[in-house]
């Protein structure tokens, strides 16, 4: 085959228009933006509109024109679908010369980003080890972050304060443990990290209407 058959002829519109068509779809900022984002790191609507300071719906619309144009793809969990960049030839090209030629941008970006993973890296470790208690000090030494963007951050991406958050996540863990074991009142107390039982007692009657104990009866 000869060279001149690898390459699209000038008579060839079709290829050219479904090239100008890819361009189209990354014609708006904000979706150059959560192409850019996306490209990255995997997100769910509720966290990119967030960090982008932008309505669900809106963030939505983007991500449903970029996904028809193939340059993302989705996957499920539970209620949530979570969106990421194609592992395609055409999005990683777009996505390296986007950073080529935004490079003073990408800083600041990428520290947006890289603060976002690591509250979901610290939102998993609480919640894998609910019986300890971490203070926040502790948590931003711990992972390298400042106290006050950790609490905003946070709050920003769960849509809760981190202690209103992970009260619900000891409650909810409280209630399965109630359901599904033989434990004792005070045992599941400290697997959920209350020291005290009746502190314990307390909460759970506040977020249920009911004693743990006449939870598990019913």
């Amino acid at each position: 085959m000869s060279e001149h058959h690898l390459h699209p002829a000038p008579q060839d519109t079709a290829s050219f228009e479904a090239a100008a068509q890819l361009f189209k779809y990354l014609s708006d900022p904000t979706r150059v933006r959560i192409f850019w984002l996306l490209s990255h790191e995997e997100e769910c609507v509720i966290n990119l509109a967030a960090l982008l300071e932008m309505s669900s719906p809106a963030v939505s619309h983007h991500l449903r024109v970029l996904k028809d144009s193939g340059l993302l793809s989705s996957r499920r969990e539970g209620r949530e679908v979570y969106y990421r960049a194609a592992d395609t030839p055409q999005s990683r090209l777009l996505h390296e010369m986007i950073e080529q030629v935004m490079d003073v941008a990408c800083p600041q970006w990428r520290e947006e980003a890289e603060q976002v993973k690591t509250i979901r890296e610290i939102h998993d470790h609480l919640t894998e080890h609910m019986e300890q208690r971490v203070t926040i000090e502790e948590l931003a030494r711990q992972y390298l972050i400042n106290p006050t963007t950790l609490k905003t951050v946070f709050k920003e991406v769960y849509g809760s304060s981190l202690a209103a958050h992970m009260k619900e996540h000891r409650m909810e863990k409280a209630a399965a443990l109630l359901r599904e074991t033989d434990m004792s009142v005070a045992e599941i107390a400290g697997q959920v990290g209350y020291e005290s039982q009746s502190k314990f007692t307390a909460a759970f009657k506040e977020q249920f209407g009911l004693l743990p104990t006449a939870y598990r009866r019913t």
